[in-house]
């Protein structure tokens, strides 16, 4: 292999790219992001050395990460953002609470906290790792202290530095046990803004004594702890860079990651097809800025080939020294050996391979965390429907939607308790009518009877403020004036529930679950309805 060659596949070996969990072309679910096979292949054959995976059941990526792996000469470091655990992305597996429900637990029983958020890591690592992943990117070490952050919210820990820095690095010692890798996410924190990265750049005007005080101090508890990466956030911080966000910039990835708070890790960017990176700088210019920022692994360029040829330009040129290419491969190559060591030590269980993708054990933490994070308001349960009532359902994805199948109890035990359905999106038909701010809901398109008013809010990538914006909150006094609301549950944003429980009369009844999932449902609704199908455990929730 040439010498120009041989720098080229070194330079690829530093790139993470998106691949479909799924096996087919056909099923991929974000075509624009995630590479056709034939193009995975052929990158992955000439030296990519990551893939950051999405889609499918557990069994699917078990067999698709051994797919990729064959396709490439070296180790390869598989990735995926599963915060909530490996269910989140991939089903089959167990999908957990967000990050923020232990950090509601955290405000009223510390310990017990603590220990579930340990337990969070260790299922989270080990079903990772029984699906063929060797990287997770968690844990979110931002503290998400603005209620309007649009797309960190619920997937932080908590909003005050000692709630982040205790969960984070619990969880992080569970990771480790497993011999999983950790990325603590968004370096320097990401957590006070209003602004959606996915879609713009935001800018944090903080000054660098209120970054020490409040955004820091759960990434360095991290490094302390060993986590093994750490990602870069696309924000604009002028107190730190005036010019360049934290991604591109020297000054945050060396002088402040690396002089200042001693990570010796791998650094890896977010991923620069965000809007944040990629309204601005084209694929190949983010990518060498990045690396010569001190950025060990580029995630996700908007074009690989082009990432790799700038970066294989500006080191033959000198702009970037070699010595950062060696630095950069030698990280990699010692995260990869602590994964080979860790498995042949055992230190992921014996017997591991022959495991079942979900254990019992597994399933019971998440049961157990949906039942302590619930929250109630006003006298439970409804009592019996006179006439047919009304369950209005507002999600947050595009229909169809994975929280609202056939047989979601949201649906079956509304309608079995005579609620008829209705669903409504962002992007379907609306039941408001915009500018109508004291009487949202077209009641008369609804029908008559009591409603019943189901709420699936989180804070989520790509949707920026459109949230807010929905009146919610005079939606409720509408239906109170007309004594048509029946009860409420909100699944998902706390700050959304705070500020819709205070618009709730004393007799209406309502619950709070931060979880989505089926689980979180039926849980909720059979507070709620009292359903002859109780959730699977008797733990009482939280009332105040």
């Amino acid at each position: 292999m040439s010498p120009e060659a041989e720098l080229r596949r070194q330079v690829a070996s530093l790139l993470v790219v998106r691949g479909s969990g799924h096996a087919e072309d056909r099923q991929r679910r974000y075509p624009r992001w995630e590479l056709p096979n034939q193009e995975l292949r052929r990158l992955i054959g000439e030296g990519i050395g990551g893939v950051i995976l999405l889609g499918g059941s557990s069994t699917e990526l078990q067999q698709r990460c051994q797919t990729l792996q064959s396709w490439a000469r070296e180790p390869l470091l598989l990735c995926a953002d599963v915060e909530e655990g490996v269910g989140q992305r991939f089903e089959g597996s167990t999908w957990l609470v967000p990050p923020m429900a232990l950090g509601r637990l955290h405000a009223r029983d510390p310990e017990r906290a603590i220990a579930l958020a340990e337990r969070y890591g260790r299922c989270t690592g080990r079903q990772a790792r029984r699906c063929g992943l060797n990287w997770v990117l968690a844990p979110v070490a931002d503290v998400n202290n603005n209620p309007g952050n649009p797309v960190i919210n619920v997937r932080a820990w908590g909003d005050s530095p000692d709630c982040v820095k205790a969960l984070a690095c619990a969880f992080q010692r569970g990771l480790a046990s497993t011999g999983v890798l950790g990325c603590a996410k968004h370096f320097p924190g990401h957590g006070d803004t209003g602004v959606d990265s996915h879609l713009q750049l935001p800018v944090l005007r903080h000054d660098k004594a209120r970054l020490e005080r409040v955004e820091l101090p759960p990434f360095a508890q991290l490094i302390q702890t060993g986590v093994d990466s750490v990602m870069t956030a696309h924000l604009l911080i002028p107190a730190l860079d005036p010019e360049l966000p934290a991604t591109l910039s020297r000054a945050v990835l060396t002088n402040l990651l690396r002089d200042d708070l001693g990570f010796q890790g791998l650094v890896v960017t977010d991923a620069l097809v965000m809007e944040a990176i990629s309204k601005r700088w084209g694929a190949g210019e983010a990518a060498r800025l990045a690396f010569a920022a001190g950025a060990d692994l580029i995630l996700m360029p908007a074009d690989a080939d082009a990432a790799i040829e700038a970066i294989v330009a500006a080191l033959q040129s000198g702009v970037i020294p070699r010595e950062h290419l060696e630095t950069a491969l030698a990280r990699r190559q010692q995260a990869l050996q602590k994964v080979a060591a860790a498995a042949a030590s055992g230190a992921t269980g014996e017997g591991f391979q022959d495991e079942p993708l979900e254990l019992d054990g597994e399933r019971s933490l998440a049961l157990e965390l949906i039942q302590l994070s619930l929250e109630t308001q006003g006298p439970l349960p409804l009592p019996p429907l006179n006439a047919e009532g009304i369950n209005l359902l507002r999600v947050d994805t595009v229909l169809p939607s994975p929280l609202l199948r056939a047989d979601a109890p949201s649906l079956a035990l509304a309608e079995a308790a005579g609620y008829r359905s209705l669903i409504c999106h962002p992007q379907g038909i609306s039941p408001w009518q915009p500018g109508a701010d004291e009487n949202p809901l077209a009641l008369e398109r609804l029908g008559d009877g009591n409603v019943l008013l189901q709420l699936f809010l989180r804070g989520n990538p790509f949707r920026g403020e459109r949230d807010r914006a929905e009146p919610w909150s005079a939606a409720l006094r509408q239906l109170q004036k007309q004594q048509r609301l029946a009860g409420l549950v909100v699944y998902g944003c706390p700050y959304t529930w705070a500020n819709l429980r205070r618009e709730l009369e004393p007799q209406i009844p309502a619950v709070y679950a931060p979880g989505q999932m089926a689980e979180a449902q039926q849980a909720a609704l059979s507070l709620l309805l009292g359903s002859s199908e109780p959730s699977a455990m008797a733990v009482e929730g939280f009332t105040d």
